[in-house]
């Protein structure tokens, strides 16, 4: 028997529906993903689980008795109750005789995600607040767990503790999360949201990504087909008044069902288009680090931490909440003074911070307001109009003007991306940046991130994030220990040696591959026409990208579409064949890359 379905649901915010005659059903044991753009409905759609949303329309059935337990996206305000207090709230309430099991309850959770139990809600950063919101959740021990970014603000030990603890988990989650080791290593389904639909891939992401790209492409050649017919239909009717017969009234029924099926046909939320204003290259050193330390009381932050970042750097900072990554961002910054050794800056370097805390943005501000004070914006020395750049990060031109406190979370990532980007920088800083970004934001900040020419400080938790983007590694080990690793988090993984306090799980489920077996045959050496082969793609791919930088730039042209109509879809056809030829010149140079490693 099924712990829930929803039958025909639709709710609406705005003009288009969030859901729109959905359907879904959760059955025990089930670890559902929901996916789907920023602003798509993925939290509406668990508040509408949790009964705390009634939808517009439709029906909502829930299995009597069960639990609901649900962990909101969004951090808890100050309070003045302990964490022991706020996790305890997320109890039912019992018979006195029971209260022991409660509190044996509550205490095993607490200790489980490192929580300081007598420590006051105002006393706790964003993290560690986040950390107790969890907690609340998973102390009810519920039939049905709803997560909304389970991951956001806790560190990397914390999320593969909960990975462990949901895989054991005996009722039924549904999560959303934008951090694809997480959600590869717990989902069972994908549920997608999509202009208001739910749609079940049952299998793992890697399965769905493959389905999903099928998928996407029957889609548009059926919708191409669609518009073939319609054209046709239309170039029919406009051709006078012996279309209108008694005889051919049929054919204008045909074609007036035609025109209402393709203005039913939400078209597919669009990409989105960043690019950043590199500004002029800064000086070959960026920043030196010569013995520092902070302590913040008794606690030692950092300890005689030398260090030296060089233009084009990407570094990833990655160590427990708390363990001092912001503080060492802060000090690069100037915002703070070690309290002994120096930081030395180099020349004209022009930074880009990015804050994990939102803190740049005014709620009362509009969104466009936020990113310019007059209406145009200047990128790469291109006067833009705001609404126009705005619509790059999918902010149309209403939303463009609502206020910043009416955005979701993902939306206000997405816009301190868009402010952040409009201003030019050599050095981007960025301090928890993945959060709460959809899937396709992630990877495409992530691709335009590899491609920055300047400097990059990155501090995250996500940890395919940082094996796609970072050359190394500043691990933040405790007791002021900073260590410096090449590569990304898997390759930390496998250079850093065994915490004291390391349990051999934890160890083993981090790691991304498994340990070669003994006595494995070396692999072979590229043939001579492969290292030919190997050299020259860098520079075949460099080309295509140069061709479709161009042609895009010709597309954005006022003037593009006065051009002749052949002009214009050679154009945008050669635009599409060079995508393909790009994947797979990239897929090539990858295969090539790791013969003989």
């Amino acid at each position: 028997m099924p712990l829930l379905t929803l039958e025909q649901i639709s709710h609406a915010y705005g003009h288009l529906p969030l859901l729109d005659r959905a359907a879904l059903r959760l059955d025990p044991g089930e670890r559902l993903a929901l996916i789907g753009r920023n602003g798509s409905g993925k939290s509406t759609l668990l508040k509408i689980i949790a009964g705390e949303l009634a939808p517009d329309a439709g029906s909502v059935w829930r299995l009597p008795a069960s639990r609901i337990a649900r962990l909101t996206q969004d951090v808890l305000e100050e309070s003045d109750r302990t964490v022991r207090e706020e996790i305890a709230a997320g109890m039912p309430a019992v018979p006195h005789e029971d209260a022991w099991a409660v509190a044996h309850k509550v205490d095993t959770v607490i200790s489980r995600l490192s929580l300081p139990a007598d420590a006051l809600m105002n006393e706790l950063s964003g993290g560690w607040r986040r950390r107790v919101l969890l907690g609340r959740a998973l102390v009810s021990d519920p039939d049905v767990l709803l997560l909304d970014e389970p991951t956001n603000h806790l560190d990397v030990d914390a999320i593969q503790w909960l990975e462990r603890h949901l895989a054991a988990f005996a009722g039924a989650l549904v999560f959303v999360t934008h951090d694809r080791a997480f959600l590869r290593r717990l989902a069972t389904r994908i549920i997608e949201i999509d202009r208001g639909q739910l749609t079940s891939w049952p299998g793992s992401y890697d399965d769905y990504l493959e389905r999903k790209a099928a998928a996407v492409e029957t889609e548009a050649r059926d919708l191409a087909a669609l518009d073939r017919k319609l054209a046709e239909e239309e170039a029919w009717l406009r051709r006078g008044i012996k279309a209108r017969r008694t005889r051919n009234e049929g054919r204008v029924r045909a074609l007036l069902a035609l025109r209402a099926e393709r203005a039913a046909r939400r078209s597919q939320i669009g990409d989105v288009r960043m690019a950043i204003d590199t500004g002029d290259a800064s000086g070959r050193l960026v920043f030196e680090i010569e013995d520092v330390s902070k302590s913040f009381g008794p606690t030692a932050v950092v300890r005689n931490f030398t260090s030296r970042i060089i233009r084009g750097d990407r570094i990833g900072l990655i160590g427990p909440n708390g363990s001092g990554k912001t503080t060492v961002v802060r000090m690069l910054m100037g915002e703070l003074t070690p309290d002994q050794g120096d930081i030395r800056r180099g020349a004209r370097l022009q930074v880009a911070y990015f804050d994990q805390n939102r803190q740049q943005l005014d709620p009362d501000r509009s969104v466009a307001e936020s990113v310019a004070d007059g209406d145009v914006v200047t990128i790469n020395g291109q006067a833009r109009h705001v609404l126009g750049y705005l619509s790059d990060f999918l902010f149309p031109s209403e939303r463009a003007r609502a206020p910043v406190r009416a955005l979701s979370g993902g939306e206000r990532n997405r816009l301190l991306l868009a402010r952040l980007f409009a201003r030019p920088a050599n050095v981007l800083v960025l301090d928890e940046p993945t959060n709460d970004l959809d899937i396709e934001t992630l990877e495409l900040l992530e691709a335009l991130i590899a491609d920055f020419d300047g400097t990059v400080l990155l501090v995250t938790h996500d940890r395919e994030f940082l094996d796609n983007v970072v050359t190394s590694t500043w691990a933040f080990e405790g007791s002021g220990r900073v260590v410096e690793y090449v590569g990304g988090w898997g390759d930390y993984v496998r250079q850093a040696p065994p915490r004291a306090d390391e349990t051999a799980p934890r160890r083993k489920s981090a790691a991304p591959t498994p340990p070669a077996p003994a006595g494995r045959v070396e692999r072979r050496k590229k043939t001579f026409r492969e290292e030919r082969e190997y050299a020259a793609l860098p520079a075949a791919i460099e080309k295509l990208e140069e061709e479709q930088r161009a042609l895009q730039r010709e597309v954005a042209g006022p003037d593009f579409y006065k051009a002749p109509a052949d002009h214009i879809r050679q154009v945008l056809a050669r635009i599409d064949a060079i995508g393909g030829e790009l994947e797979a010149a990239l897929s090539r140079w990858v295969e090539l890359e790791e013969i003989g490693r």
